[in-house]
């Protein structure tokens, strides 16, 4: 069973989803600091760079958005040209444009957008031009795969493109029909805004993170909502009953003397998961570097002695570092290239044991990820989709000296 806790603080609000009480998502989100992955924006091209295929779209942050040739052709590739036009024939300095956020402003780079544009609900995501009708890969059944396309090709217009999500599997038509009709009329209004608006200008924001959060990872009819303020829960009511109503279980109004978040234990496993190292059951550890260029994730046996040969004892490790790196990559939301230093196996078989272990967890994960296999050094190789920020509110801050490296440099005499 998932339990999501929401914890309002003044200034904050703090979500965790836990899994048969182990902690696999966080997030938190500032008032008035809102992600912008999801949101829309009228922009204006400012530069049109020939030699990056890109261009630079003053959305309104203090950072231009970068956009790339591939995000302003059509998002169907059997409707895109067979010769790929250059991006100075597709937009022009000053040209006004309506994009959306891929990605979100980080260090100095300002926000990745593209025209291929989605609106997620509660059973589909509906993109306005795609002009197809997909089906969760994690629906497996093909009856319920055939049955979810006609309903999709059943529903959709011209050009309107449906991908079924994974909660839609056995849903009735009449449900998706109404979420179709719903993500139509935030279309309509996000043009007609366009019409209206000079740029730049914001034309539509994504949810709070609560209504992301039970749009996205929960189960109403199972799963167990519990927050700390009347008036969140109240909002979260009614967002239910918008979504599905009638068909999920009442939102839970915690008002303990302790902390939500400490009274179900999430403040304790976050001081656990956070750190740059971590230990696992039994004393075996795992260091957790974050670069810019990469994810390097180093597991030691440290006090671990388990296992009546070397051979079993790194392998035994290596599985539970295998189930702890699944769940602390989606709980820390890792994102970009990701690199495993499993200890050093000696047999094949145990190799696919540990990739099986990781493949099992990772396919939880609502992000994209994708296991690239085993280097010529027995190194993982993987990656993983990355759109938002870092856990906000649970984020290390970089020693300023060091730059979190522990040491400094010394002038040499």
């Amino acid at each position: 069973m998932k339990q999501m806790i929401v914890h309002c603080m003044q200034h904050v609000t703090r979500m965790a989803l836990l899994d048969n009480g182990s902690l696999v998502e966080y997030a938190a989100e500032r008032d008035q600091q809102q992600g912008l992955v999801g949101s829309y924006y009228k922009g204006r091209v400012m530069n049109v760079l020939p030699g990056m295929q890109a261009a630079f779209v003053d959305i309104g942050q203090k950072k231009n958005a970068f956009l790339y040739v591939d995000d302003v052709l059509h998002p169907h590739l059997e409707r895109q040209p067979e010769v790929k036009p250059s991006i100075e024939t597709l937009l022009q300095p000053g040209q006004e444009i309506v994009v959306q956020v891929r990605k979100e402003p980080r260090g100095g780079k300002g926000a990745r957008v593209t025209t291929h544009y989605t609106l997620p609900g509660r059973w589909m995501v509906y993109m306005p031009f795609a002009d197809y009708v997909g089906v969760s890969k994690k629906i497996s059944r093909e009856s319920e795969r055939v049955r979810l396309k006609a309903i999709g090709e059943r529903l959709r217009r011209q050009e309107e493109g449906i991908i079924m999500r994974t909660v839609s599997e056995d849903e009735p038509v009449e449900a998706v029909e109404g979420d179709l009709s719903f993500l139509r009329s935030q279309w309509e209004m996000i043009t007609r805004r366009a019409q209206e608006s000079a740029a730049p200008a914001l034309l539509h924001s994504d949810l709070s993170i609560v209504q992301r959060f039970i749009r996205d990872a929960f189960n109403p009819q199972q799963d167990e909502l519990m927050i700390d303020s009347a008036k969140a829960v109240r909002e979260a009511e009614a967002f239910l009953n918008d979504m599905a109503p009638g068909k999920y279980k009442p939102v839970r109004f915690y008002h303990g003397q302790e902390s939500i978040f400490t009274a179900y234990g999430v403040q304790e496993q976050l001081h656990k998961s956070f750190g740059r190292k971590i230990t696992l059951e039994g004393g075996a550890t795992l260091i957790w570097d974050e670069t810019e260029a990469l994810t390097v994730i180093d597991v030691n046996t440290a006090q671990y002695t388990g296992g009546t040969s070397l051979e079993e004892t790194v392998t035994r490790t290596n599985l539970l570092a295998a189930e702890e790196i699944g769940r602390l990559i989606r709980l820390r939301d890792t994102g970009g290239i990701i690199i495993i230093d499993f200890i050093d196996m000696q047999r094949e078989e145990h190799r696919k044991m540990v990739t099986e272990r990781l493949e099992r967890v990772i396919s939880r994960d609502r992000t994209q990820t994708h296991i690239l296999g085993w280097t010529h050094l027995g190194l993982l190789e993987m990656t993983r989709k990355k759109a938002r920020h870092d856990s906000a509110g649970f984020a290390p801050v970089i020693c300023q000296c060091c730059g979190g490296k522990g040491k400094v440099g010394a002038w040499l005499e």
